[in-house]
């Protein structure tokens, strides 16, 4: 039965009780200092003093030996290790999010991008136990994030997304998700697994619909959140180096970027399962999706592992310098009165 200190930086506080025993030793040399100016030296041992000395030492002994007690339980010493099991079940989830131009529109503020990033980061707080992923797509598509329990470094790779997290511009979805199910999943994971695209739709002939389908064979659903205004559309910003504002421009003429809501929908529906949530220019709220959509659908064992643990036994200590704490205050320092017939 090995014994283990689990917070032994704890027992440096030790250095204090010399202190403390010093104070005691202190106080004990300025009462006989003060008795001495106020009582002759050679009647000092005929007065019939009411304290006892035997009987301080005593209790400042039960205060010193209680905070030793004290630091020793806020190390944390704990025996008996034992295997323990623990069973991780959840979903895997991946955020696909387009990082093109168009989602610099802002319609939605201060801009489409930095919206969706704020609706990921709020669902993550809502997380229980599902990996996620994370995946930047305009022209191409780049995983910026593999399926990790670590929620701190996903939070850090998904503050650093930005239009130019891809080089190559455009919008392609479908590209986007075939790359997923090929560097993202485990082709022999099954099902279990969801794909949260969050996209303005405009697409590049990179065939959408048809990847969908791929990803609904695979047992994959596909939760896809637009975003932008459907019906009028808006332009898009270009800050220059003068951090002069300009606007998008293809062939001389303005660019307009609208919602393609009818191919999100499509994609959607090609998936067991599958949503479309139309935000356009409405909150986003990925926390309640989750709770909604994902914490209650069917989970998988993630990872299974032993891990050896010890039985803290802290309180034993805690209980003893509490005893001793209230013996010292129960106990007098008085000496015991004689009876008359001792006197005699």
């Amino acid at each position: 039965m090995g014994m283990k200190l689990l917070s032994i930086h704890m027992l440096f506080l030790l250095w204090a009780i010399p202190l403390v025993i010093g104070l005691y030793i202190h106080a004990a040399g300025s009462r006989r200092r003060l008795l001495k100016k106020f009582v002759e030296s050679n009647m000092a041992d005929k007065l019939h003093l009411s304290a006892s000395p035997a009987k301080r030492r005593w209790k400042a002994a039960g205060v010193v030996a209680a905070m030793a007690l004290i630091i020793i339980a806020a190390a944390r010493p704990a025996w008996n290790l034992k295997p323990e099991t623990i069973e991780r079940r959840g979903r895997d989830v991946v955020f696909l999010l387009d990082v093109s131009k168009s989602m610099l529109a802002q319609d939605l503020r201060p801009d489409r991008l930095e919206r969706a990033k704020l609706a990921i980061s709020d669902c993550i707080d809502v997380l229980q136990g599902d990996r996620v992923a994370l995946v930047a797509f305009a022209g191409t598509a780049v995983v910026k994030c593999p399926l990790t329990l670590d929620y701190g470094f996903f939070r850090m790779m998904l503050e650093d997304i930005s239009t130019d997290s891809v080089t190559r511009g455009g919008t392609l979805i479908g590209e986007a998700l075939r790359v997923t199910m090929k560097e993202v999943f485990d082709d022999s994971a099954g099902a279990n697994r969801d794909i949260v695209l969050i996209t303005d739709g405009e697409d590049h002939d990179s065939f959408p619909v048809e990847a969908a389908k791929l990803a609904g064979e695979k047992g994959i659903r596909l939760i896809i959140v637009g975003i932008g205004d459907e019906k009028e559309g808006q332009r898009i910003p270009i800050v220059n180096e003068k951090g002069e504002t300009t606007f998008l421009k293809h062939n001389g003429q303005e660019v307009w970027s609208r919602l393609d809501a009818d191919t999100l929908r499509k994609m959607a529906l090609a998936t067991p399962g599958g949503k479309y949530l139309n935000v356009a220019t409405g909150a986003i709220d990925l926390g309640k999706v989750y709770q909604s959509l994902i914490l209650s659908a069917d989970r998988k064992d993630l990872k299974s592992e032993i891990i050896r643990r010890y039985d803290e036994k802290f309180q034993i200590f805690l209980a003893l310098a509490l005893l001793l704490l209230m013996a010292e205050m129960a106990a007098g320092d008085r000496k015991k009165e004689k009876s008359a017939h001792e006197t005699l």
